[in-house]
C-alpha cells in the first residue's frame, strides 16, 4: 500500500508547489493535506548524509523483527510487528531503488501535515511504536505471557521456585529453636 501511495503521489504531485503556508494540495484547509517531498534523511530530514546507515539499520531490524516471529503467540504483537514490518519494508524500497542510488535513496514523503510530511510506511511504523510501547506497559509479552507469569515461570525453571514450609513453624525458620 505504502509503495502504490507513493507512486500517485510522484505521478499526480511532484513539481506541484505551495501556493500559500499550507499544504499544495489542501484537504482540511491549512491543516492538512498533500505536498510532494523527497526526504534524503530520517524524521524532519536529520541525518540527509547518512542515508546508507539507516538503510542498513532498516536492514538489521527487518532481521530481528522476522527472527521475532517465531515467538510470537499474541494478536495485538502480530499487529504491531505487521505494521513495523511493512512500514520498514515501504522506506527501506525507497532507499535501495529510488535516486539518487542504491542504499541512498530519499524517501517519498507526501501527506503534509503542516508540522511535518510523512508517508503511510512512516504512519505504519508510528503505529507499531504505539502498539508495541502499550502492550509493553500492560505486560504483555511477544509470547503472550504476562509480565508476573514470566517471572514466576523464571524463577522456577531457575530452581528459584517458592521454598518449601517445612511445617516447623517461625523460629525454625529462622535457625533458632
Amino acid at each position: 500500500m505504502d509503495q502504490v501511495t507513493k507512486a500517485i503521489a510522484v505521478l499526480t504531485l511532484e513539481g506541484l508547489p505551495r501556493t500559500g503556508p499550507g499544504p499544495a494540495v489542501p484537504v482540511i484547509g491549512d491543516l492538512a493535506g498533500f505536498t510532494f517531498h523527497r526526504n534524503p534523511g530520517a524524521a524532519f530530514g536529520m541525518g540527509a548524509g547518512s542515508t546508507w546507515i539507516f538503510s542498513l539499520f532498516a536492514l538489521v531490524v527487518l532481521v530481528v523483527v522476522i527472527v521475532l516471529l517465531r515467538r510470537l503467540a499474541h494478536g495485538g504483537w502480530a499487529v504491531g510487528l505487521g505494521l513495523l514490518l511493512g512500514g520498514l519494508l515501504g522506506n527501506l524500497i525507497d532507499r535501495l531503488v529510488r535516486p539518487p542510488g542504491f542504499l541512498h535513496g530519499a524517501v517519498v514523503d507526501f501527506i503534509d501535515l503542516r508540522v511535518f510530511i510523512c508517508n503511510v510506511a512512516d504512519i505504519a511504523i508510528t503505529g507499531a511504536a504505539i502498539t508495541m510501547i502499550w502492550l509493553s506497559i500492560r505486560g504483555i509479552g511477544i509470547d503472550g505471557s504476562r509480565e508476573g507469569a514470566r517471572r514466576e515461570r523464571d524463577a522456577d525453571s531457575a530452581g528459584e521456585g517458592p521454598a518449601e514450609d517445612t511445617g516447623a513453624g517461625p523460629a525454625a525458620k529462622e535457625g533458632t529453636t
